[in-house]
């Protein structure tokens, strides 16, 4: 299972190994996570113990009423965690929307994606060092 992941994040395809599928992996990231957000994103992370990040997502219809709405948030975090999965660190990360990101088009969804991503970097890598 070790290879398939690894040739997973080599090939920048999205797997079910790359993902959160069961209710016990959110339960332990809700229990105990970092925090990153900003006005139109929450994200949680927490260190998983395998050689890759997995991705779960927890958009809300309290945030986004319509279907297609949390479709389009959904499609912008799958697609940026594909493309940078290998530079994340192996962590189990949950996304969250807020009202404000419906107000976004795709670009500037893209970008503060990405912006999380670099600051759980960031911050993992500070937490490995010490």
């Amino acid at each position: 299972m070790k290879t398939k992941a690894k040739n997973s994040v080599l090939n920048h395809q999205l797997t079910s190994e790359l993902k959160l599928l069961d209710a016990e992996s959110y339960k332990n990231v809700f229990a105990k996570a970092q925090r990153f957000g900003n006005r139109s994103f929450t994200v949680l992370a927490r260190e998983n113990g395998l050689e890759h990040a997995r991705l779960g997502l927890a958009i809300s219809k309290k945030s986004a009423k319509r279907a297609v709405d949390r479709n389009r948030i959904k499609r912008q975090f799958r697609e940026s965690f594909r493309l940078n999965q290998h530079e994340l660190p192996c962590v189990d990360i949950i996304a969250m929307c807020k009202t404000s990101a419906l107000l976004l088009d795709n670009s500037e969804m893209r970008k503060q994606i990405d912006t999380q991503w670099h600051f759980m970097k960031k911050k993992f890598a500070q937490k490995s060092s010490k």
